[in-house]
């Protein structure tokens, strides 16, 4: 991916330099260029075409916020309640992520959304231990926000 972003910047460069203008709307077109010299090329890269992950990254993102706002609702419906009936506990949750990047980047995700934390990662990890703020509304948020964080951070890590 850095290697595709290089190339792409080079070309922008020899663009401007080519055309003797220094401007940002020069740059962008040589920028453009070369995306599409660089995806033209992609069969000859080892790894997909850059902008392929650049879009997953902002599908997380995008996730992770609806996540975020969806969870903070509920978690702000709960507290403000006029008698608080909440059952809090710990759950397990199984997932198929491997590298340490993609599995710290899944518990990041679950504890920066509100009513859920990650209390522990198994040694093979495989399994997270969370504690959940009310068990059957948060552990069912988290288990249906797990597939599709999961799959969204695999899409940008393979």
């Amino acid at each position: 991916m850095a290697f595709q972003i290089l190339i792409n910047l080079i070309i922008a460069l020899l663009w401007v330099s080519l055309q003797d203008d220094w401007s940002l709307p020069s740059f962008t077109m040589g920028y453009l260029l070369g995306l599409a010299i660089v995806f033209l090329m992609r069969r000859f890269f080892n790894e997909k075409f850059y902008l392929h992950r650049a879009w997953a990254i902002v599908v997380l993102l995008y996730l992770f916020i609806k996540e975020l706002i969806l969870s903070t609702i509920v978690v702000t419906g709960q507290i403000l309640r006029p008698r608080l009936n909440i059952t809090p506990g710990i759950f397990k949750l199984e997932t198929d992520l491997e590298s340490n990047w993609e599995i710290t980047t899944l518990a990041l995700l679950f504890m920066l959304t509100p009513g859920s934390v990650v209390v522990e990662v198994s040694p093979d990890r495989r399994t997270f231990y969370m504690h959940a703020m009310d068990i059957p509304v948060s552990s069912d948020m988290v288990l249906a926000s797990h597939e599709r964080f999961e799959k969204a951070i695999m899409e940008v890590t393979r």
